[in-house]
């Protein structure tokens, strides 16, 4: 009986998939600073990443498409861009454990790069361009759905509170014939910690009031419990 690869055992066990060409996996995980430094190794998981890079960009973009019915192009794209952009991979990355099995050189160990998010991030796109190539671009869907459902909801969140702005000037354009207005009615807090109070006015009328560690995050939060204001009233 053959002996697995200790890093293809861990990646099969982590994925439930089993690999007929292991020596992709073992790329997969390899960094180029391995290689650097381990004789008679040549292979790292450079051109995996950019199969795999190729591949999450389809797969998500698919995803989104097939679970978001609703949302316009826009937004897709929006959310497509945070699926895959760097920080969201290199913790699906830490996840499920690739940077303990990651072949790494022992000096980029020493300084950290064993979780540097620009290689957790490569790492995870090859370990999805040698699922594609050895399973399919089936298998490949499978595996990251999971990923893609946890994210997407936090994700989807993000930008509902990031429009509210937007939205609530539709709205009181279309119902009042106004652009809404902000200003700030209180700050407090030391300059490293402030804490901003701002309300959003219609005319003379107060619609919201919304706090925030920034001007920015306030005018959102004021926008949100405007919003709420005109449904309840509606």
């Amino acid at each position: 009986m053959e002996v697995k690869h200790p890093a293809v055992a861990a990646v099969e066990q982590i994925t439930g998939l089993e690999f007929s060409n292991p020596g992709l996996v073992v790329r997969a995980l390899t960094h180029s600073s391995y290689t650097n430094e381990t004789p008679g190794e040549e292979e790292n998981y450079e051109r995996l990443e950019f199969l795999g890079d190729a591949v999450l960009d389809y797969l998500a973009a698919y995803w989104l498409y097939q679970h978001f019915p609703e949302l316009p192009e826009g937004d897709l794209t929006r959310m497509r861009s945070a699926l895959v952009r760097t920080e969201t991979l290199a913790a699906f990355a830490h996840q499920i454990g690739l940077n303990r099995i990651l072949r790494i050189g022992k000096g980029e160990r020493m300084t950290g790069g064993g979780e540097r998010a620009t290689i957790l991030c490569g790492v995870f796109e090859a370990l999805i361009g040698a699922i594609a190539l050895d399973r399919g671009v089936d298998a490949t869907h499978a595996f990251l759905s999971p990923f893609f459902t946890r994210e997407s909801e936090r994700i989807f969140e993000h930008l509902a509170s990031c429009d509210c702005k937007s939205l609530f000037q539709e709205k009181a354009q279309a119902m009042f014939g106004i652009t809404p207005g902000y200003r700030v009615v209180e700050m407090s807090g030391p300059d490293h910690d402030k804490r901003y109070t701002i309300e959003v006015v219609v005319g003379e009328e107060t619609y919201g009031v919304g706090t925030g560690n920034s001007k920015q995050a306030a005018a959102q939060d004021a926008a949100q419990k405007a919003l709420k204001k005109i449904e309840a009233e509606s």
